[in-house]
């Protein structure tokens, strides 16, 4: 696979998405598939699918949190977030306990063996990243970190993410550490 994008996709008609729409969707879908294969690399072990990763990751951030809640933030269907919080509490990743807000509904938090997955699993893409980029020239590490602030403010727009880890604080601290500075 070329490290280029496919330059034969004609952007021209009705309905035609943009150049650089179209550009995106191809790094973003190919930096996806680089990452999920890449964590295999570090760790061949490593069978945790990505849904569940991702709510190791919300709840790192948010926690404890309630079923809805987790399944608002993942924009996915109660139920499927049950069914994997089910997974997970099997797996000693997760435990339900008892809303202290409202003793008739029950949330989520990390386990300390969930805390130690989702921490080696942030570790792993990290360094797969930083190698990455410390093989880049310097004018494409700069461009990287100038244009970190522009995508979060695109996954906002995109209604992603609501405000952690946004611009603002890309701007400040990491685009700075992906120019190497």
């Amino acid at each position: 696979m070329s490290a280029q994008p496919r330059s034969d996709v004609s952007a021209s008609g009705p309905g035609a998405r943009a150049p650089e729409a179209r550009l995106l969707t191809e790094a973003v879908t190919r930096l996806r598939r680089a990452l999920r294969s890449s964590i295999r690399t570090d760790y061949p072990w490593e069978t945790l699918p990505m849904a569940q990763v991702e709510l190791l990751q919300v709840l790192g951030e948010h926690s404890p949190a309630r079923i809805s809640d987790l399944a608002a933030r993942r924009r996915l269907a109660p139920s499927t977030v049950s069914g994997l919080i089910g997974q997970m509490i099997t797996a000693g990743l997760v435990a339900r306990d008892v809303d202290a807000a409202d003793r008739r509904a029950s949330v989520v938090t990390l386990t300390d063996a969930g805390r130690e997955k989702l921490t080696a699993w942030n570790t792993a893409h990290e360094r797969r990243i930083d190698a990455a980029l410390a093989a880049l020239d310097d004018d494409s590490r700069v461009a990287i970190g100038n244009a970190l602030p522009a995508l979060f403010r695109l996954a906002e727009n995109l209604g992603g993410e609501t405000g952690e880890g946004t611009a603002e604080s890309v701007k400040e601290g990491t685009a700075e550490s992906a120019t190497g500075a």
